[in-house]
């Protein structure tokens, strides 16, 4: 069945090269959202896109850009892995709202507004007190939904979120994040939020980073989807996706740059704990994107049905995209 399956993946960060798309196309997946920026400005997000450039000429066999859903339906019809470009920050745009419209027309398809830090649009979860989306967060927001930029929330505090989702006049996703219920990670969602989340139309990406697990790199396929079920019972089957999270082949140096940018001389602990200064040990069951079919099995072990397995492994997320990424 799951060579059958559209497989979108809703993040991933990993150290790009012919052998990782080569293991996206062994383990089903026909489109994954690829973080390109952090904390870069404009002039190093343009030799992000640059980069990847040279990756789609050297691997045009693999892997082919996504500029809308049509492409992605595009790339299950021809064996390819589709790559849509997102951007974990705000810093691509920096202080100028025309920047959102010309990111855009470069394939910039999901842009958060937050990194774990108070932005200049909106507040981050590891913030003491989260002041809300800001001034001139409502205008991004509004020119977000205006030229088809997906907003999202994963790295944002509670108030930034529920005033996005209240905010936006498109659905928003949280791309990459956890019920807390499962387990207590700041970057996890209250039932709260997930449940604006999905009223008001929006979609939630599971991640399998083990720091946002029950029990981390111990989490049994089992549990997964015990949160799985618990979840599209809190949101409804139609309002959740996967969203990996997988950060595959890099070193050290760029988790300390995922959490410090340019903003902190000492290292960042994220979730507070020095036990999470290094890459954490990787899941039994998903070790890289060739594990896929372990998920569409263990769903369909848990009890879904073959059509809520293929909505949860891909076709939620294409069925968003097919709205989302339209400009008004």
């Amino acid at each position: 069945m799951h060579n059958d399956l559209i497989v979108i993946d809703g993040l991933q960060y990993s150290n790009w090269n012919r052998t990782i798309f080569e293991q996206l196309r062994e383990g089903g997946v026909t489109m994954v959202h690829v973080t390109i920026v952090y904390h870069e400005q404009i002039r190093e997000t343009l030799l992000r896109i640059s980069e990847w450039n040279r990756h789609f000429e050297h691997n045009s066999d693999l892997i082919m850009p996504v500029r809308s859903a049509a492409d992605i339906r595009r790339a299950k019809e021809l064996g390819k892995v589709g790559i849509m470009f997102g951007a974990q920050n705000c810093s691509p745009i920096e202080d100028d709202i025309g920047m959102i419209e010309v990111m855009r027309e470069l394939n910039l398809m999901i842009m958060q507004l937050t990194y774990n830090n108070q932005s200049l649009l909106a507040c981050g979860c590891y913030e003491a007190e989260d002041s809300g989306v800001t001034r001139f967060g409502r205008q991004v927001i509004k020119e977000m939904n205006r030229v088809g930029m997906v907003v999202d929330m994963s790295h944002s505090g509670e108030r930034s979120t529920l005033d996005a989702i209240d905010i936006s006049e498109r659905p928003i996703v949280i791309s990459h994040a956890n019920p807390t219920s499962f387990h207590a990670a700041k970057r996890n969602k209250s039932d709260t939020v997930l449940k604006a989340l999905g009223e008001s139309g929006g979609l939630l990406g599971f991640s399998l980073y083990p720091f946002h697990l029950k029990n981390g790199p111990d989490c049994t396929l089992d549990e997964f989807c015990d949160m799985v079920a618990s979840t599209a019972d809190l949101m409804g089957i139609d309002r959740i996706g996967i969203g990996t999270d997988l950060c595959q082949d890099q070193p050290l140096s760029v988790l300390e740059w995922m959490r410090n940018g340019r903003w902190s001389k000492e290292m960042d602990y994220g979730e507070g704990s020095k036990s999470n200064a290094d890459w954490p040990r990787p899941l039994s069951w998903f070790r890289d994107s060739r594990d896929f079919p372990n998920i569409t099995n263990g769903l369909l072990a848990r009890g879904f049905s073959p059509e809520e397995v293929a909505k949860v492994m891909g076709l939620n997320w294409l069925n968003f995209l097919d709205d989302a990424l339209k400009p008004e």
